[in-house]
């Protein structure tokens, strides 16, 4: 069986995908990465409690197959934009690194839908370069997963994602507040597909993946 490694575990969709991970038949051991104790307890998980800043403490125990990265911030919550490109940007960097040194072969990001390194919006700026600099990586399989507007309970509130889901919802649209299980679904099952290369699954795509059965 394999082992998973993530970060992002205690968020929307990274709680989602640890259950997957921890209940899955594929993989014998789930490594994961926070800031403070989680408190989740099961025979197969090892969790680390990191400072994130000083990957020399940790940079021995990303070691395994899968590396999922669903770690995410937004700019009001982190405090500042330099603090906002650190957790979506420079995170997944140095962990994706380490990972790509230590033989990880499949690495998995979160991005968003319409991110893009050239935009003048910061965030889809942001989630643009990350994908860019994996895109040069040489990891066997990189896949990059774009999902629409994210819904569930959030400890912060977002005019902007209430707005949407209203409209999401008025108008039928593929995703609902279900999103986040969907997401966290399509990334467990493209896992196990094996791809080669660079992939971007958009929204649409995440959908269908997460609707077919295992």
């Amino acid at each position: 069986m394999k082992t998973a490694l993530i970060i992002g575990s205690t968020g929307l969709i990274g709680s989602h995908l640890l259950d997957l991970l921890l209940e899955s038949t594929e993989y014998g051991k789930v490594i994961t990465f926070v800031k403070r104790d989680s408190g989740i307890q099961h025979p197969k998980l090892e969790q680390h409690i990191i400072d994130f800043d000083k990957p020399e403490t940790y940079k021995e125990l990303v070691a395994g197959d899968d590396f999922f990265c669903s770690i995410g911030t937004t700019i009001k919550n982190a405090g500042s934009q330099d603090a906002f490109k650190k957790v979506d940007f420079g995170y997944p960097k140095e962990f994706a690194a380490i990972a790509l040194l230590n033989n990880v072969k499949q690495f998995f990001l979160i991005s968003s839908l319409d991110a893009l390194s050239t935009s003048s919006n910061f965030y889809l700026k942001t989630k643009g370069e990350i994908e860019d600099f994996l895109k040069k990586s040489s990891f066997e399989t990189i896949v990059i997963l774009r999902p629409s507007l994210l819904l569930g309970n959030r400890k912060e509130f977002r005019l902007g994602e209430k707005i949407g889901a209203f409209f999401m919802k008025l108008f039928s649209f593929a995703f609902t507040g279900k999103i986040s299980e969907a997401v966290a679904k399509a990334m467990f099952d493209i896992a196990q597909k094996n791809y080669k290369g660079f992939h971007i699954i958009e929204s649409d795509e995440i959908q269908e993946i997460a609707n077919k059965k295992s």
